[in-house]
């Protein structure tokens, strides 16, 4: 359990924190704008996951990291079939950008997020979607800053809603923050487990300011190579999870093929031929548990096998911008 003090934001701040301006990290959390490490909040349990095996678990219901970057904006990724406990497999088709497909998707299900038939409620189980959000970040222990930066993938429970006296989901918490001046950046943030619902649902509340010295360690933690791939990889691709297949091609009926002429006669050769020349050929650290030994970590739903993906649907050209989509979807 960590032992930092209640946060208190009418305390005298830090020189980094009277800039003013909020960091684009803040931002995309408030709903704006392959090391293969990364948290997992599986079975609302703590778990450090490396190349998508469990290193270690803590059974604390809370975990206090500093968040030192976060993607853009909020993404979308579809897994088909249900969900099969252990297993892992790679999503359907899913949008960094939560508006269109990324190009490297095999399977498109739609070309606009907005109109996908698996973006409608009822898609997935109950009245849910098929289709679901997800926020990627990039977090340190707040007891290692230096040590492994790993990627933390939160669940639309966790993203969106409203708060539950001090207990907020993290747009709610980045913009309670922000309306106080606060960049969420700054601070050590404890991560804590809904235990009103048996899904993983994370509330996040503020701790204490970051010295100085730790302000510098965590900036310079966000910039890193393996803090660019938390927040720009999905969750399989972090775990090196092979990409899915693209869908087969549906079948055609071809017509019948003309009855081939007769070949003409052999010519007459007097004396043998030089046979043919052959046809060309064408040839074609793990520091991670150090960290874990020293707090808590660990991260995120385990993607699952499912059956073969349904064949894409029509195309629609409607796109939607980050702040539309969150406006829209807020309720999830």
């Amino acid at each position: 359990m960590s032992n930092v003090a209640i946060f208190n934001p009418g305390a005298m701040r830090p020189s980094y924190a009277k800039q003013g301006e909020l960091s684009a990290i803040a931002k995309a959390l408030a709903g704006g704008g392959a090391s293969g490490k990364r948290l997992s909040v599986k079975g609302c349990v703590f778990r450090l996951m490396v190349d998508g095996k469990e290193v270690t678990s803590i059974e604390d219901r809370n975990l206090d990291v500093v968040i030192v970057n976060a993607a853009p904006k909020v993404s979308r990724v579809f897994y088909a079939g249900t969900y099969v406990d252990g297993a892992t497999a790679p999503p359907v088709c899913w949008s960094k950008a939560g508006d269109t497909p990324d190009s490297e998707v095999k399977n498109p299900q739609s070309a606009s997020c907005s109109t996908c038939p698996q973006n409608v409620r009822g898609s997935g189980q109950g009245d849910t979607r098929a289709c679901r959000y997800s926020q990627q970040t990039a977090v340190v222990l707040a007891n290692d800053m230096e040590g492994d930066v790993m990627q933390l993938s939160l669940a639309a429970t966790s993203i969106f809603g409203k708060a539950e006296g001090e207990n907020r989901p993290l747009q709610d918490y980045v913009r309670f923050m922000m309306a106080q001046g606060i960049d969420v950046t700054q601070l050590i943030t404890r991560l804590k487990f809904d235990t009103k619902v048996a899904t993983p649902k994370l509330f996040f509340k503020p701790m204490r300011w970051l010295t100085d010295e730790e302000y510098e360690i965590c900036q310079k933690q966000g910039q890193t190579p393996d803090a660019i791939r938390a927040v720009t990889l999905t969750v399989s691709q972090n775990d090196g999870v092979p990409p899915a297949a693209p869908a087969p091609a549906p079948f055609v009926a071809q017509a019948p093929k003309a009855a081939a002429p007769a070949p003409a006669p052999a010519p007459v050769v007097e004396e043998d031929d030089e046979p043919p020349a052959p046809p060309p050929t064408t040839r074609t650290r793990k520091s991670a548990a150090a960290v874990i030994a020293a707090a808590q970590a660990a991260a995120v739903p385990e993607p699952t096998v499912r059956p073969a993906p349904p064949a894409a649907t029509a195309r629609a050209t409607a796109t939607t911008s980050l702040a539309q989509t969150l406006a829209e979807w807020g309720d999830e």
